[in-house]
């Protein structure tokens, strides 16, 4: 069928629906809802035979829904209404949630139900339920939902009689506001302001007040072992958290954003806790984790965003990086844990990334904030690039990336820098930079992308910008095997696995044809003469005339609204169709 997917931004959800309608043969176009217009328009030119909504902010309007089915993806259980579903499901504990698929209609929320799907509920922020468990009930709903229409027959059932089973749990509720996600850190416990601060991650956060100015708080960790002071006051700091004390323990928030106006120098949006309050820290002690192991052992449950463990012969190095942006000295960090993990008795490295995101290259945020923009990505680059040399020449023991998370830009090459690439079924990868205003890359793409895939699938790939799924990714050659979808299973899975190569009879012989093929290419071509290459192409980006990067970068970390919808998703502007008049 002819499939419209309309959606405020192309976010992960509509990103992975994409995917897989794709990949069921559908004919694909995307629309960003930017006015009642520009739908109507992407409608008549399009003519589509089904609308999915996977993510929007407002109703569809009725010139659209009365003409045409449109399913609407809601991220509550049957019977839920409202803006703040997954919002409200986490902050008053829910156990148990679920994404309903129902047709849109005057009421908002109201239509009658096509499909939904449920889950368990995890504590965790809600940025992370949404790309895990909302994601992969959204796809089995959605997927079900278009084969019901697909089909023909399908009636929909009504909202109230569908409801009927939810009771008070499926109801109509507000927009969650700032003063009902308030935390009164003098009364409320450690589990209601871990409550409050996953139930605002990674949009809206929560209002509140550090040293004395107003900002909006993410990313929270709880701490089992450091605790005291008053409650509220920042208590100590660890690389870019800071630990608050409560009246019961202590939390860690990862990152903050300066309410706009607060401060004239302030960078208002989202950024490390100890970037942000640098100033502010001098005085509060420093709490780096203790034990032996470079600090890189697992430490409990206390925030470390690197930890380092071992299963026999096989270390697992997990870098947890919010968002998946790996700053300059985040980059410096982890290829400091892989040098000392590479020293270790082991004959198998995987680089397990974080549950979210495996990594999304350079930090965008970090280098916006910075005095010179362009010199913080020059330094961010190099930083990870020599991480991505340094597991490319490792000679001493096989390296697998196992993507439990999404991967993009700089992160896929960095991760194909590996010696194996699996990755979790329901994984998304974004193998390209243009989007990023036709920033050039770097990473040792050039080396590593045409080494997998040939000349003409690299150029392929680079110029595509559009999703990969994990089995996309082994059909076109840049992953080598595509695992478990459940995430406990993955993570099982990849460890028997690199178990298995550990105890295999060839590994020497694998180790030594590493080596032999690492020793010709170096002799056919320098590494060095790669990177060098790179980095000439990105000095056009960053100190070039055409300031695109910059440009695309700015709007990317101020959340810019779309104005317009990138052509290579609304295919409906270049098909050659004329409106029907």
């Amino acid at each position: 069928m002819r499939i419209l997917i309309l959606c405020h931004a192309f976010n992960s959800l509509s990103q992975r629906l994409y995917s897989e309608l794709g990949a069921r043969g559908h004919q694909l176009s995307v629309e960003f809802d930017i006015a009642d217009s520009v739908g109507e328009e992407a409608v008549a030119l399009f003519r589509p035979e089904l609308i999915v909504a996977p993510y929007l902010r407002r109703a569809i309007p009725a010139s659209i829904w009365r003409q045409h089915t449109c399913l609407i993806v809601h991220p509550g259980i049957v019977g839920d209404r409202g803006p703040s579903a997954l919002d409200w499901a986490i902050q008053e504990g829910e156990q148990s949630w679920g994404v309903t698929v129902l047709q849109a209609t005057g009421e908002l929320d109201g239509g009658p139900i096509w499909a939904s799907d449920g889950f368990p509920m995890r504590v965790a922020r809600k940025s992370s339920l949404y790309r895990h468990e909302v994601t992969e009930a959204a796809t089995c709903a959605v997927l079900r939902a278009v084969e019901r229409f697909s089909a023909g027959g399908f009636v929909p059932t009504p909202l109230a009689v569908a409801a009927a089973d939810t009771g008070v749990r499926g109801r109509a509720r507000p927009l969650l506001r700032q003063s009902d996600r308030a935390i009164d850190w003098r009364r409320d416990d450690s589990a209601t302001i871990l409550a409050r601060l996953n139930a605002a991650d990674g949009f809206p956060g929560v209002a509140d007040r550090l040293f004395g100015e107003p900002c909006r708080l993410f990313d929270a960790w709880p701490e089992d072992t450091l605790c005291g002071g008053a409650p509220g006051e920042v208590i100590a700091w660890r690389e870019s958290a800071i630990l608050r004390a409560t009246v019961d323990g202590a939390l860690w928030i990862g990152h903050v954003r300066r309410e706009e106006g607060a401060n004239a120098n302030a960078k208002a949006f989202k950024l490390p806790a100890t970037q942000v309050f640098a100033a502010q820290l001098a005085g509060v002690p420093e709490a780096p984790l203790a034990g032996a192991a470079n600090n890189f052992a697992a430490a409990g449950r206390s925030w470390q965003d690197i930890r380092y463990e071992e299963a026999g012969p096989v270390g697992f190095l997990h870098f947890d990086f919010y968002n998946g942006a790996m700053s300059t000295r985040q980059c410096q960090r982890l290829l400091a844990a892989w040098q000392w993990a590479q020293q270790q008795p082991t004959s198998v490295i995987v680089l397990m990334g974080g549950r979210d995101y495996w990594s999304n290259g350079i930090h965008l945020h970090s280098i916006e904030a910075a005095e010179s923009p362009a010199d913080e990505s020059l330094a961010n680059i190099n930083a990870i690039d020599d991480l991505a040399a340094a597991i490319i020449g490792n000679e001493r023991q096989l390296s697998i990336a196992a993507l439990q998370g999404n991967c993009g830009a700089g992160g896929c090459f960095l991760a194909r820098a590996a010696d194996l690439l699996w990755a979790r079924a329901g994984v998304l990868l974004n193998p390209h930079y243009r989007n990023m205003g036709n920033l050039y890359g770097s990473e040792y793409w050039t080396y590593l992308l045409p080494a997998r895939v040939g000349v003409e699938g690299a150029q392929a790939i680079m110029r595509n910008r559009l999703p990969m799924s994990a089995a996309a990714g082994v059909t076109a050659g840049f992953v080598d095997a595509c695992l478990a979808g459940d995430p406990d299973a993955f993570r099982v899975d990849v460890a028997r696995r690199a178990a298995e190569l550990a105890a295999a009879p060839d590994l020497a012989e694998r180790l030594h044809a590493k080596r032999v093929q690492r020793q010709g290419d170096e002799a056919l071509r320098p590494l060095a003469s790669y990177r060098a290459a790179e980095l000439a192409e990105l000095q056009r980006n960053f100190y070039g005339f055409d300031p695109s990067y910059h440009v695309a970068r700015y709007h990317f970390v101020h959340k810019t609204p779309a104005s317009w919808t990138p052509r290579h998703l609304a295919i409906h502007r270049d098909l050659g169709w004329s409106v029907p008049r």
